[in-house]
């Protein structure tokens, strides 16, 4: 089985940073895309952005690009999404995720996280 375990969620004072961190186990990330979605509270669930396996080039949502970035350490089986210029609209729980597949929809993605709660204040 896959496991994936999020940390780093927390509450920041709009126009913060913060810093998710996803490791998986169970088996390697190499070979998966590896990404992030998010859901506010009476929402949709919202895409936020992936890494592909295969080339060096990453995807994000309109909403978020420009602030956030996922990065991806296979040696270490962990992903991370760098929140920069945090707004009170990205308030949300939020899910790292993995899957075979190029996608930006929540049905494409295999594993997910637990979800961890960022909050941010204005």
């Amino acid at each position: 089985q896959v496991q994936l375990v999020e940390s780093g969620g927390g509450l920041v004072q709009a126009g913060g940073s913060l810093r998710l961190s996803c490791a998986a186990a169970g088996r390697t990330v190499t070979s998966y895309n590896l990404g992030w979605f998010r859901q506010a509270p009476g929402k949709e669930r919202e895409f936020v952005g992936y890494s592909r396996w295969d080339i060096e080039r990453t995807y994000y949502a309109d909403s978020v690009k420009g602030r956030f970035t996922i990065s991806r350490d296979n040696a270490k089986n962990t992903w991370y999404l760098q929140m920069n210029s945090l707004k009170p609209e990205d308030t949300a729980v939020y899910y790292c995720v993995a899957g075979e597949v190029f996608t930006t929809s929540a049905g494409g993605y295999r594993y997910w996280g637990q979800g961890t709660q960022v909050t941010v204040s204005s």
